[in-house]
């Protein structure tokens, strides 16, 4: 009895983790969800962690709490989310908003004061339960495109309050508005010849197969010949009704002879785990062309949630003799399917296409840490760093490190270091290690240790010193010298850096520290009046921006302003 009691509490625990409040939540937005972008969406160097919601390319529309909380968590921040919103339920789920352009009254007076007390634009807070309570329904934020924002929209997730594991939230009833009855699309299919003695139609290297539409609504692929093992791969979306874009899908499925092969579902994963969509698709091909082709197999096993049921790493094994059919099945979260199908079929004949062994002296072991030292030039590549081992091209001449090239995903950080004791003080100030990608200089952090500049990266390629001697620019204020700016809710200027980047920028109003918000996209940086800094007729501004190096650059002027309803107020 007691054995059948563990047993049912450990079924009753693994079916309660799929399972989700479906009407505990409701839209943080009163608009149609049309997505540009859907959980586990491919994108650079990470999956899409949310649902975007369409704001009519606008910014300012109301952003909703999906259910009673507090806020647990604000982040401002010139990048990434931008300004964002972090909701803990007593559920246990964790909602999040961003690319907001502002808060609701009781939040943003919150995060000003901080802000002014850190003397800060970009703040990171976590607020005590209680500290801001709010209601399912509760107006928290105005919809914007601030940070990493590609165009006016709210980016909002769920996550597991505890664990942070971010999950679908197609899970949590917006799948109900969410309509789709569209299935989904594949664009394109590649196979792979996996192991030294495997060949694929005459090729050991990959291999575009061409994809047949038939009445039906399935595809019938290329028909492969081939020995050893072979892989496929797809490029597949999905489109919602309604929505003008492709998004992601939602499940892909391989059958071999009728058995299960490989299965990848996007219903939730880790944050540190996204990374790994550089080894989930053929990195190779977007790199040479921006198409994202998801490998439906593993040829070294790596630790992504959404990869599952993978006993056969999802190759397909052809032997003499042999036919193998397969079936692929892709699917979106409403359960539309389109179906590749498929035949394998075996063949000795050997490949008229073949793929050199490149050989260097550097094997890189990617179990293992690797060190390489030249001409005053270290590298240190930590285990786990790289996804698979490989013969690395690895030199120094002229002073400039020869790393391989960027057609090898890097997933962890590889430290670059440079001998400077050639340099004086005054030139290291300005000196850091860069990316050097065709004429484009890449600025890269770079620090001192144990007596040479160092630096962490994430891809291969070429390195070298450089400096960094031009000061950022202030540019364009938003009204000429000596205005009279009464009637104005803001001022802005432009800021920018044409080599190492901004660091950081302060503002002054009558020797007062003002908070500017920012945006890299515009270049703006501006000033709310409404923070209640501005004097009476004169204001004196002063404007300091620094690069990442430290050269600094200073703006000043003055304007004039009045709160008086008398014929002063207005500009002259």
């Amino acid at each position: 009895m007691r054995i059948f009691f563990l047993l049912l509490l450990y079924s009753t625990a693994l079916f309660a983790q799929n399972t989700y409040p479906e009407d505990y939540f409701r839209s943080p937005m009163d608009l149609p969800l049309h997505p540009s972008g859907t959980f586990g969406e491919l994108r650079r160097n990470h999956f899409h962690a949310g649902i975007d919601y369409r704001t009519e390319q606008k910014t300012g529309l109301p952003v909703y709490a999906a259910a009673e909380g507090y806020v647990s968590r604000i982040r401002v921040s010139s990048y990434g989310y931008g300004t964002a919103l972090y909701i803990d339920h007593p559920n246990g789920y964790t909602t999040l908003y961003g690319h907001l352009s502002e808060y609701a009254t009781k939040i943003e007076e919150y995060v000003r004061a901080k802000q002014y007390e850190k003397k800060s634009f970009d703040i990171e807070l976590f607020p005590k339960p209680g500290e801001l309570p709010v209601d399912k329904g509760e107006l928290v934020a105005l919809s914007g495109n601030t940070g990493g924002s590609g165009g006016p929209h709210l980016h909002f997730e769920y996550r597991d309050t505890k664990t942070e594991e971010i999950i679908n939230p197609l899970f949590f009833g917006l799948n109900k508005i969410m309509k789709d009855t569209q299935m989904p699309t594949v664009y394109g299919m590649m196979a792979y010849a996996l192991g030294d003695k495997a060949v694929v139609n005459e090729s050991e290297k990959p291999v575009t197969l061409h994809l047949k539409l038939l009445k039906d609504g399935t595809y019938l692929a290329d028909k492969i010949y081939a020995r050893g093992n072979v892989g496929l791969s797809i490029n597949a979306t999905d489109k919602s009704t309604g929505s003008l874009g492709n998004n992601g899908v939602f499940k892909v499925e391989t059958f071999v002879n009728g058995s299960p092969g490989f299965k990848a579902v996007f219903d939730q994963f880790a944050f540190d785990e996204s990374r790994y969509i550089n080894y989930y698709i053929d990195y190779q091909k977007y790199m040479a062309n921006g198409q994202r082709f998801q490998k439906l197999f593993v040829t070294t096993p790596y630790p992504l949630d959404v990869i599952r049921d993978n006993a056969t790493n999802g190759q397909i094994e052809v032997k003499e003799g042999e036919t193998v059919n397969y079936r692929i099945v892709v699917s979106d979260f409403h359960g539309n399917k389109r179906v590749v199908n498929g035949i394998v079929e075996f063949s000795d004949k050997p490949a008229t296409i073949t793929q050199p062994k490149k050989i260097t002296p550097y094997f890189v072991k990617m179990a293992n840490d690797n060190s390489y030292t030249k001409d005053g030039v270290s590298v240190f590549i930590p285990a786990n760093t790289l996804y698979e081992d490989f013969y690395m091209d690895f030199d120094v001449k002229d002073s400039i490190l020869y790393l391989h090239d960027d057609s090898v995903p890097v997933h962890g950080n590889i430290i670059v270091s440079f001998d400077v004791s050639h340099l004086s003080p005054e030139v290291l100030q300005r000196t850091f290690i860069a990316g050097v990608d065709g004429n484009r200089i890449l600025y890269n952090n770079s620090y001192m240790e144990n007596g040479k500049l160092t630096a962490k990266v994430r891809y291969l390629g070429k390195f070298k010193l450089a400096q960094d001697n031009t000061p950022p620019k202030i540019f364009s204020p938003s009204f000429a010298e000596g205005k009279w700016l009464s009637s104005n809710k803001t001022f802005s200027l432009k800021i920018s850096d044409d080599l190492s980047g901004i660091a950081t920028f302060d503002a002054w109003l009558n020797g007062k520290w003002i908070l500017m918000h920012y945006d890299y996209k515009t270049r703006i940086i501006y000033h709310n009046f409404s923070d209640g800094i501005v004097d009476e007729g004169r204001n004196d501004l002063k404007v300091t921006v620094t690069d990442n190096v430290g050269n600094s650059a200073t703006f000043e002027t003055h304007f004039f302003r009045t709160q008086k309803t008398t014929s002063v107020e207005k500009d002259k």
